[in-house]
């Protein structure tokens, strides 16, 4: 069969798999939004369901003014004796902990915090024995991938922590995994930094302790070096096997916005590569070392048929699984029905790490038709194209002195500016447009029966490599000002 990439399309970055009861379990970073790390659920490691978060509760993880792209990084999911890990670090507050589950489909448990530094944390168990690795500095001061053995029940340090592998000479080593794979240890990383020269590279060893001797050709995974190529920025993975034997990779990458336009406003995503042993126990990744947009593969059966979800509503999502918020949200802002969103707003406006009244879904293609009927009556409400709190684009109304206007705002570092305004008399209610391309969005209000535009904006400017950070847009529903109260209603995003 014939398989695309990405696999999870949108800000889903820093994948991290394990197999359990005949499925695959995955899980993403979430950085400043809540609830945190999301959790996928595959049979064909294709298709994925989201299925829930494994950090919902505000004692799990503290996000109160973490700054956009701080609060949660990298985590690694492990299953053993029948219960489910997931370790991450808080990177605002410099703290590695694990939660854990003995139902997939249930709550975590409260953090249980590890006296390691560094971030990407991994697990790995075997005989018994619970191993914690970070990037980092260990006990002595050395550099590298760092490496304890931990109590699985309180987090206490067992050993002290030991770095086993400098890498190979990339800036940034990071997202360290751990496999024992015929008898050989693999310690699985990234370099290069989550940008266009990031790769993933590999060494082995005889102990889980090491040494560990590099891959001879590493970088075994990158795109570094495929100008004009859509799919770049690809790293930090993570090993599975199938049941038929089968080995992958799952790893981030990023879409640019054109052949020769290198900006990616949609967040890094999940790829698949696929993986093979030679008879010297090595293994090469993806075609020639490289990740495409698409693989023909006889290792998944033709009767596997890859599904996307092309139109997304209020009814066809989940308050839950599909949207989010910005750090931890006041419940008492929020109405969620079926087929309506009702927000109260707050002076906290989308321009501060706080947390706005503020709920969105991520954009998960360039191509896409975005509309909501908004019905407001003080201060603003509208949807945002919301990349962090200074680069975001504003489609609302607002309340003025003798009524109501819709607004196209821009905000691009520290311009902020109103580009055009347009007059809705009495009536706060407006159908609110936005069609987004690979390049651009526009934007237009149809109101009375009537559809106006109110003006375009590239999309170069909600992308990292202006903004800087590690996360993509989210299409965000707000409302702010203290005496706010808005309806949402019609929801859809229609991805061409």
């Amino acid at each position: 069969m014939k398989f695309n990439n990405p696999v999870i399309k949108g800000f889903y970055p820093d994948p991290s798999i394990c197999k359990a009861n005949g499925s695959y379990y995955l899980v993403c970073s979430s950085f400043q939004y809540f609830p945190g790390v999301p959790l996928f659920e595959s049979k064909d490691l294709i298709n994925w369901t989201q299925i829930g978060h494994c950090l919902t509760r505000r004692s799990q993880v503290q996000l109160d003014t973490v700054g956009s792209s701080g609060g949660v990084f990298a985590p690694t999911i492990r299953h053993d004796n029948g219960r489910f890990y997931m370790t991450t670090t808080n990177d605002t507050t410099r703290q590695n902990f694990y939660v854990w589950t003995d139902d997939i489909y249930g709550e975590w448990s409260e953090p249980i915090f590890v006296d390691q530094g560094g971030i990407d944390p991994d697990l790995y168990f075997e005989g018994g024995k619970a191993y914690f690795m970070s990037n980092g500095t260990d006990d002595l001061g050395i550099g590298g991938i760092v490496q304890c053995q931990i109590d699985i029940e309180t987090g206490a340090k067992l050993t002290p922590s030991r770095s086993l592998w400098q890498g190979t000479g990339g800036r940034y080593l990071e997202s360290p995994h751990m496999y024992r794979i015929n008898g050989q240890y693999y310690l699985l990383a990234a370099e290069g930094g989550t940008e266009y020269g990031h790769m993933v590279t590999y060494a082995r060893g005889e102990s889980v302790t090491g040494p560990f001797e590099p891959y001879p050709h590493n970088p075994v995974l990158t795109n570094r070096n495929l100008g004009g190529y859509e799919l770049q920025g690809v790293g930090h993975s993570d090993l599975i096997q199938d049941d038929e034997g089968n080995w992958w990779l799952f790893h981030l990458g990023f879409r640019q916005i054109g052949r020769w336009l290198t900006f990616h406003h949609l967040g890094r995503e999940v790829f698949l590569a696929p993986v093979t042993f030679g008879e010297d126990g090595w293994f090469e990744a993806g075609h020639n070392g490289t990740t495409l947009t698409s693989f023909e593969t006889d290792r998944i059966p033709d009767s596997v048929v890859q599904r996307e979800k092309k139109v997304l509503t209020f009814e066809n999502t989940d308050w839950n699984l599909d949207w989010c918020y910005l750090r931890h949200p006041a419940p008492e802002n929020y109405k969620l029905e079926e087929g309506k969103a009702t927000l109260k707003g707050t002076a906290v406006t989308l321009d501060v790490p706080a947390s706005p009244t503020f709920i969105g879904i991520r954009q998960v293609d360039f191509e896409a038709t975005i509309a909501c009927d908004v019905r407001m009556t003080n201060g603003e409400a509208g949807i945002t194209l919301y990349m962090d709190e200074n680069h975001h684009y504003d489609l609302a109304i607002r309340k003025v002195e003798g009524g109501y206007q819709a607004i196209e705002r821009l905000n691009i570092g520290d311009i902020k500016s109103v580009e055009r305004e347009l007059a809705l008399g009495a009536e706060g209610h407006a159908t609110l447009i936005i069609r987004a391309g690979h390049e651009r969005y526009s934007f237009s209000v149809l109101a009375d029966g009537k559809e106006t535009p109110l003006g375009t904006a590239q999309t170069r400017y909600l992308s990292s490599e202006v903004a800087g950070g590690f996360t993509g847009v989210v299409i965000g529903l707000y409302a702010c000002g203290e005496d706010s109260l808005a309806e949402f209603t019609n929801f859809k995003c229609e991805y061409r």
